[in-house]
């Protein structure tokens, strides 16, 4: 197919990336190089020349905020403890929620200048296809069949229609759909969509492919290397999405320490902070209150360890102001017009 460029502006005018700061350091390089253990110098090929929009290099996503009163939770915390927000993801889906109950946290993000993002569609473990729970882990959580499909793409009218501006997606069917009815006008011309850690591309041709089927930010997995996210950065700037901690069933992982780097290499980032040694809240209800405002809180606490140790080590500037949401200027396959399914000969 063809590539066609998208380009998405911002409003904002504010650049946090411009702010003089020191140099970052690596964490106890002082104190290790007079034993003759120093660190290798950063390679400044290995740092990523792209940049959001607004000029920053990183923003912050809290995940798995599961209705309004989860959300309620995250913004009192981060106001506690003085934690920037630039998005919300959930995970459970927009079927999950009323209208009112997405209203409602359209409203508080609106207010907190912080992106929503709902997920789309039945998928995962509840939906059919018992595959995904054999030894193997047997086939992708993807919409099964043409009525999942629908289902997403109700899910993503619904949700616009509620004022939603950010959509998750876990199946590229899925995003190469919404995206041709976003180029259409049949959803907003500004409506993002973030692919899942579902989906989770370990490769720079996957990753590629992902912003040219409409991707607007995608999650890698926390599993890469450093020197993965800069083969990723050699052939798109596409948004990353990064889990600094990953929940347990998408490995557990907690790299804290890495986050100066994965900022420098990942550049645009979103630094997420996730919870591990945590249950899983999905598809969330009200039995799960407990659980789901409890780790909400917890979300918020892990970006402040996070945030300080950026501080410590010197590597705290360039974060987009808050508000910031566009990704900037992306690689898209162009939209061609529908094609009429093959008659029999």
């Amino acid at each position: 197919m063809p590539l066609s460029t998208t380009h998405h502006s911002t409003g904002s005018t504010v650049t946090a990336a411009s702010a003089t700061t020191p140099g970052p350091r690596r964490p106890a390089a002082s104190a290790l190089a007079p034993l003759g253990h120093a660190g290798p110098e950063a390679d400044p090929a290995d740092a990523s020349p792209h940049s959001f929009p607004d000029g920053g290099t990183w923003r912050t996503e809290i995940p798995s905020v599961e209705g309004p009163e989860a959300l309620a939770t995250v913004f009192k915390e981060a106001s506690r403890l003085e934690v920037p927000i630039h998005r919300i993801s959930q995970g459970s889906g927009v079927w999950m929620l009323t209208d009112a109950e997405i209203t409602e946290m359209v409203e508080s993000c609106a207010e907190r200048n912080a992106e929503l993002c709902l997920f789309t569609g039945p998928r995962g473990t509840w939906d059919i296809g018992a595959a995904t729970r054999t030894d193997s882990g047997g086939g992708g959580l993807r919409a099964r069949g043409h009525d999942a499909v629908a289902g997403c793409v109700e899910d993503a009218l619904r949700a616009t229609a509620l004022g939603v501006t950010c959509l998750l997606v876990a199946d590229e069917g899925v995003l190469w759909l919404l995206h041709q009815l976003r180029e259409r006008g049949d959803l907003p011309a500004d409506t993002t969509f973030k692919l899942s850690a579902l989906v989770g591309p370990v490769n720079p041709a996957s990753f590629a492919v992902y912003e040219q089927l409409g991707a607007d930010s995608i999650n890698i997995p926390s599993d890469l290397t450093l020197e993965h996210l800069t083969e990723i950065r050699r052939v798109s700037r596409a948004p990353m999405d990064f889990y600094v901690e990953a929940p347990d069933d998408l490995g557990g992982y907690v790299r804290i320490y890495d986050a100066a780097e994965l900022i420098r290499r990942g550049a645009p980032i979103y630094l997420k902070f996730g919870l591990s040694k945590s249950p899983g809240i999905y598809p969330y209800g009200a039995q799960l209150r407990d659980l789901a405002l409890n780790s909400a809180r917890e979300r918020v606490r892990r970006g402040r360890l996070v945030l300080d140790m950026l501080a410590r080590l010197g590597a705290d500037g360039g974060m987009s102001p808050l508000g910031s949401r566009l990704p900037g200027p992306l690689r898209r396959f162009a939209a061609g017009q529908a094609q009429p399914a093959p008659q029999e000969s």
